[in-house]
């Protein structure tokens, strides 16, 4: 049986690395991450995640998975039980390159979907990320504090994140498809993540929706399919790129989203009726900004 939702903090701090590796792991608790300098890439049962600054990731109990840093990164972290166990504080958290959890049921946490219904993906969005940003960062000082009225706070605080989270992806949440502002954060997501192949599915799963849902919810909204609206802002971004930095094409495209080059250029020709170089010419400033700068 689950026990309550109390979430308890086994484990958080703020690690300024250069590049680093977890070898191959299943947790018994869940691990909250934050991305506030430089990337990182998560592999979670086989799929593959590139996190940048700003971005927020979810590592459920007994999820197989590896985390790498390929740049100098700031990850704070936050290892906690979501859901109440009575033998919580003899558990630990899983070093790297412990797959083999078996024997250890006592101390593993029920997945958010198994007990709640609510579907948390790998690389999640909160209702407020400055919010749930600061919340966190406030959570990992006072709880390293390491006194009582510190861990007393911060499993408080830890419980409002959790909030969010199933809030943020909710299908019974008070904000319904048929309100007008229901999708107002889609625009604002799609442009943060222009440089990644996002699909309508990834889309309607933020939202608590199903795909075909989704599209209907989205075109009733902003008037045209939500693949057409991602195409357009990838082209919007790639004129802009064009205008007013010396990026090459390849460097525009990956940027942009596009799987390569010539996809780049033909989907640009159709849908602004002139090659990306033909803009370039026409368009440029005299102050451009070089690749770097």
């Amino acid at each position: 049986m689950v026990g309550p939702i109390v979430p308890y903090v086994r484990d958080a701090s703020f690690p300024v690395r250069s590049a680093w590796y977890t070898a191959p792991r299943r947790l018994l608790d869940y691990l909250l991450m934050y991305v506030q300098e430089g990337e990182m890439i998560a592999r979670v049962e086989g799929r593959g995640y590139r996190f940048r600054a700003g971005d927020f990731c979810l590592i459920q109990p007994g999820e197989l998975h590896t985390l790498e840093g390929p740049t100098n990164t700031i990850t704070p972290y936050v290892h906690l039980d979501v859901f109440y166990n009575p033998v919580r504080e003899r558990s630990f958290v899983v070093r790297s390159g412990m797959v083999d959890v078996s024997g250890l049921d006592e101390f593993m946490q029920p997945r958010l979907d198994e007990a709640t219904g609510i579907v948390v993906p790998t690389r999640f969005v909160p209702l407020s990320p400055a919010q749930f940003r600061d919340t966190m960062l406030k959570a990992i000082g006072i709880w390293q504090r390491r006194d009582f009225l510190g861990q007393l706070e911060s499993h408080y605080l830890a419980t409002g994140l959790v909030l969010s989270v199933l809030q943020s992806y909710s299908r019974g949440r008070s904000d319904s498809p048929d309100q007008p502002e229901f999708l107002n954060w889609i625009t604002s997501f799609m442009s943060l993540h222009l440089s990644e192949p996002l699909s309508v599915s990834d889309m309607a799963t933020r939202a608590g929706l199903s795909a075909s849902r989704f599209s209907q919810v989205f075109r009733n909204r902003f008037g045209r399919p939500p693949h057409q609206f991602l195409l357009h802002l990838r082209i919007q971004r790639a004129q802009d790129l064009l205008h007013h930095t010396s990026l090459t094409m390849r460097e525009i495209s990956d940027q942009c989203g596009f799987s390569d080059v010539h996809h780049f250029a033909k989907t640009f020709k159709r849908l602004s009726g002139q090659t990306p170089g033909s803009y370039r010419r026409t368009n440029q400033p005299s102050d451009r900004v070089a690749p770097g700068r």
